[in-house]
């Protein structure tokens, strides 16, 4: 096989319309192929032994280049090719963006028995977001989330996390996160400094969140993209139950692994429907 490569965006899906052109030292196009729904190019033909620039186009998308040495074998493995969307690495309008909850996903991944993961969701959220005008870094996020929306798939495991156990929704019926921070970590990364408050109990969090790009919705609005990970350990939220099983590993992990995906619209509420 010549060619092999992976097309995709920042956030992992893949680009099923990218075109993939190789030339040589010479800047002749020596091969064109176009990546499959699963953004995968497989070129078959083998190439000579040498160095090639591979350049991957994609409507949408800025372009990307790479370098890649073909080998006796004739083989170019280039890997993954991340594409960021045009504009990506500006930054969004200034003003306030209201976050889509029907467009945005709160999620959290927990160990379970050691071995494999559990997946949940928080269904009931709400969110603002205050991009500054003079300097970005005093933009500000605030988030309200209905602890006892928590949806992992079981209800019997659902009411156990909303029960004194875990999140105690009774007695805390809301999480809450406000900023208190913002800086760089790249052009279209950025640290979130922020205080998370969680059963009862207040603590630093720091998010790690990349800005996706902006555009067009089909309704005439404008909105945002972002994606945003953080590890959260339970016994610092004085949630220290646990069930241990044999050769004493914990039932559930202590750690949690939270994602999130949001969707932002410029303005202060949603549009109306």
């Amino acid at each position: 096989m010549g060619l092999t490569a992976k097309i995709r965006t920042r956030d992992g899906w893949a680009v099923s319309h990218a075109v993939v052109t190789v030339t040589d030292t010479t800047g002749a196009q020596v091969l064109r192929a176009e990546a499959d729904a699963e953004g995968a190019v497989r070129d078959v033909n083998p190439l000579a032994p040498g160095p090639y620039t591979v350049i991957v186009t994609a409507v949408g998308y800025a372009p990307a280049a790479a370098t890649a040495i073909v080998t006796a074998s004739g083989r170019a493995e280039v890997g993954t090719v991340t594409l960021a969307r045009q504009g990506g690495t500006e930054l969004p309008p200034p003003g306030a963006w209201t976050v889509d909850p029907a467009h945005s996903t709160v999620g959290a991944v927990a160990q379970h028995l050691g071995i494999s993961s559990v997946r949940g969701r928080f269904t009931d959220f709400s969110s603002t977001v205050e991009i500054a005008p003079d300097d970005i870094a005093k933009s500000r996020v605030e988030a309200v989330i209905r602890a006892a929306s928590i949806d992992t798939g079981n209800g019997m495991r659902d009411d156990h996390l909303r029960s004194p156990d875990f999140l105690d929704v009774a007695r805390y019926p809301e999480i809450t996160y406000r900023s208190t921070g913002l800086a760089p970590a790249s052009s279209s990364r950025w640290t979130v400094s922020g205080e998370l408050t969680l059963h009862g109990v207040v603590r630093p969090v720091d998010l790690d969140l990349a800005y996706l790009g902006t555009g067009a919705d089909p309704w005439g609005g404008t909105r945002a993209a972002f994606r945003a990970t953080t590890e959260l350990h339970r016994e610092d939220f004085a949630m220290n139950y646990n069930q241990v099983v044999q050769a004493g590993i914990a039932a559930i992990g202590t750690t949690l692994k939270v994602e999130l995906d949001i969707q932002a619209v410029q303005g202060a509420s949603l549009p109306q429907a």
